[in-house]
């Protein structure tokens, strides 16, 4: 296959992604499968077809298409995405909207040209950011929109687990102005648990970029999850590591999202929480900040 990426969202006018207006792009494919994932849709490294009840006219025009996926039984539509045999025959089959792919296929020139139309926005610090998913998970094509966005002087940022070779993210350091990179759970059994996958690769990478040249263009994120990472014990442990690995280090505890609830309803995917818990308070955030000052960070983003 050709340089492409499989992308579920560019989205603009983001201001939570780095700094200034962001076009946010996201793409396709997670090695990690994190039980609390904001942005599910984000986790299978393939196309699917996706179902809005509440825009859906029953109007049977996506019936018409004899692949067996679809068909409407007591005035529901009832969808197998798993028996889908072309992806391209419900691109544009419904008129309201309810059936719709949940990504596309680009090749680099092509979102270039597209990120390219939002340059009038960046003129006061604003940039791309590369989130998905795992950016690094489709590398060739990152670090490649990475080099073109640079050559056009467009500011970049990566959200990443860093859950990849160490030679991608080298390769991709030097195009990179802002790396967001997760540090989630230090205990090694709990991250398998809860992601489905080892922290060792992660912790050898954070450890690199942060000893690397480019340790002042890095934030250490960790999201904040009732009963998985918003621990006291987690925070100490990750905060105390990090800072010894480089005593400037920029650390930021995300807030718990309970929107991201809300996406697993056009999964198949089982959400962490059956009652899903709030934003914490702002005094509850400011004691997360206390134990990670205490352990030795001095540049807390908050």
């Amino acid at each position: 296959m050709k340089n492409k990426a499989l992308i579920f969202d560019i989205r603009r006018f983001s201001t939570h992604d780095g700094i200034g207006i962001r076009t946010t792009v996201f793409f396709k494919g997670c090695p990690l499968h994190c039980v609390w994932c904001q942005n599910p849709e984000g986790i299978a490294p393939q196309t699917k077809l996706v179902y809005f009840a509440n825009s859906c006219i029953l109007c049977g025009c996506c019936t018409q298409i004899k692949d067996g996926a679809v068909h409407i039984e007591n005035d529901k539509l009832i969808l197998d995405s798993s028996r889908v045999k072309n992806t391209g025959d419900y691109e544009y089959i419904c008129p309201s909207g309810a059936l719709r792919m949940d990504s596309k296929w680009y090749e680099p020139d092509e979102l270039t040209e597209i990120l390219k139309r939002d340059m009038p926005f960046f003129k006061h610090g604003g940039g791309v950011t590369f989130s998905g998913g795992e950016p690094f998970y489709q590398a060739k094509f990152t670090i490649s929109i990475l080099k073109r966005l640079k050559k056009i002087k467009i500011n970049t940022a990566v959200e990443s687990s860093l859950f990849t070779d160490s030679k991608t993210i080298k390769a991709a350091l030097p195009f990179i102005d802002t790396l967001f990179a997760d540090f989630k759970i230090y205990n090694d059994t709990q991250h398998k648990n809860f992601t489905g996958v080892s922290n060792k690769i992660i912790r050898e990478n954070i450890k690199m970029v942060l000893q690397s040249l480019y340790r002042d263009n890095v934030v250490i994120r960790t999201p904040l999850i009732p009963m998985h990472t918003a621990n006291a014990d987690n925070l100490r442990k990750i905060a105390k590591e990090i800072s010894e690995w480089y005593p400037g280090v920029r650390y930021e505890l995300l807030n718990y999202n309970p929107l991201a609830k809300a996406k697993y309803d056009h999964m198949d995917y089982d959400y962490c929480f059956a009652d899903n818990p709030p934003l914490y308070t702002k005094q509850q955030m400011e004691d997360f900040y206390k134990i990670i000052e205490d352990a030795g960070i001095v540049n807390v983003i908050k």
